[in-house]
């Protein structure tokens, strides 16, 4: 993973200077309030690089076979948000990039933005709950504990819902918003739940094991 970080880290780095020099993306086009502009890129980034990749992961089925790992914790808590397969999370890194494409942000803002990133996948992740009228309430908005536990429910419809990590409206506007009775809810997945969700070499080989079938996930609990 740190490889993979210093790769991404470079390339990062390198799209930024390529940015800067020719004058490329959305932003450098228009001319808004900083607070305008740094509010159209983390909407680009939080839809592209959060909400359509989950999508993604969870429809396609070999980015399905490695979005497992990170489903397959049966006790989902803020450890939950930071794990990932290493392809998963070079897919993730890749759509973050494109975003920062057609936008042309400033560096300053996708840093904003990932840190941002990091504080709201502890915070929906964390093993607490709002009352449940408060976490109703900020859910019109924004991604929340209660909203987001439904999505670590073991089985699909709900598997399939709740995708965002920052703001929920793109789960209202694209009709993969769930909000249910929270007593409901198991964690893990049905189809991994024979396997070690602790041990890291299974899960690291998760993507890649033959007990583990994905082919009739769709078919059988849609």
């Amino acid at each position: 993973v740190m490889a993979i970080n210093a790769v991404f880290g470079i390339v990062t780095a390198g799209v930024f200077v390529w940015l800067d020099q020719s004058g490329f993306g959305l932003l450098q086009w228009i001319e808004l309030p900083l607070w305008a502009e740094f509010l159209i890129a983390l909407l680009f980034l939080d839809l592209i690089a959060q909400y359509f990749v989950h999508y993604l992961l969870h429809q396609v089925p070999f980015m399905w076979r490695l979005h497992l790992v990170h489903h397959s914790d049966k006790a989902v808590d803020v450890t939950t948000g930071t794990r990932h397969h290493p392809l998963d999370f070079v897919i993730r890194e890749c759509f973050a990039l494109l975003a920062v494409l057609i936008t042309g942000m400033p560096l300053s803002f996708y840093l904003l933005y990932r840190l941002l990133s990091v504080l709201f996948t502890y915070w929906t992740h964390a093993n607490l709950r709002l009352p449940l009228s408060v976490d109703r309430r900020l859910s019109w908005i924004l991604v929340t504990p209660n909203m987001h536990k439904f999505h670590h429910h073991y089985q699909v419809p709900w598997t399939d819902s709740n995708y965002g990590n920052m703001f929920s409206v793109w789960d209202r506007m694209f009709g993969t918003f769930v909000y249910g009775d929270l007593k409901d809810i198991q964690y893990g997945v049905d189809l991994a739940d024979h396997t070690d969700d602790q041990d890291i070499a299974t899960q690291l080989g998760l993507p890649f094991n033959r007990d583990v079938s994905s082919s009739g996930f769709r078919k059988d609990h849609s």
